[in-house]
């Protein structure tokens, strides 16, 4: 669980934390002309922070280093699974930025959900199911970019039957 500005009490709790006084793990990856450091701080709560049993993590967010320019916002991460290292916290957190920049992301630019007009009783959760569908027929066929894929098979609407058939 992402602990945010919403949650005031827990993130200032989390915030007092003697996170300098914890070792930090780091990794470094490059791509997309950035490299960018992420590092990770993880500390068993303390009783006085009122979370039975969980384990909050501080990682901060990467620290991407473009044209001189550093991000260096913290995040506060909650998890109950106590057996769990800084290197599988951060696999995980990367895990769901995955799926924003593989679903979320496609559904808002390529199908342009924002500025869908359809609004009432169930139909935006229709249209939004029609288009996670569609989308995963076409990773599920082999496409990695969804706007090409379309294109392809607007082309020739065939294409589309024998998809939905093979499925």
């Amino acid at each position: 669980m992402t602990v945010k500005g919403n949650m005031p009490t827990l993130y200032w709790q989390l915030k007092k934390l003697p996170w300098p006084r914890i070792l930090a793990v780091s990794a470094v990856s490059t791509g997309h002309g950035r490299r960018a450091r992420r590092t990770i701080k993880v500390a068993l709560a303390p009783a006085w922070i009122g979370v039975r049993r969980r384990r909050p993590g501080r990682a901060t967010a990467p620290h991407r280093h473009e044209k001189g320019q550093e991000d260096r916002r913290g995040r506060y991460l909650i998890t109950s699974d106590r057996d769990a290292g800084p290197e599988t916290l951060t696999a995980r957190v990367r895990g769901h930025w995955e799926i924003e920049n593989k679903l979320h992301r496609v559904r808002d630019v390529t199908y342009q959900e924002d500025k869908s007009l359809v609004r009432t009783a169930n139909a935006p959760r229709v249209m939004a199911t029609l288009r996670s569908l569609a989308i995963s027929l076409l990773r599920l066929d082999g496409h990695a970019n969804i706007a090409a894929a379309n294109r392809h098979h607007a082309r020739h609407p065939q294409r589309t039957l024998t998809l939905l058939q093979i499925a």
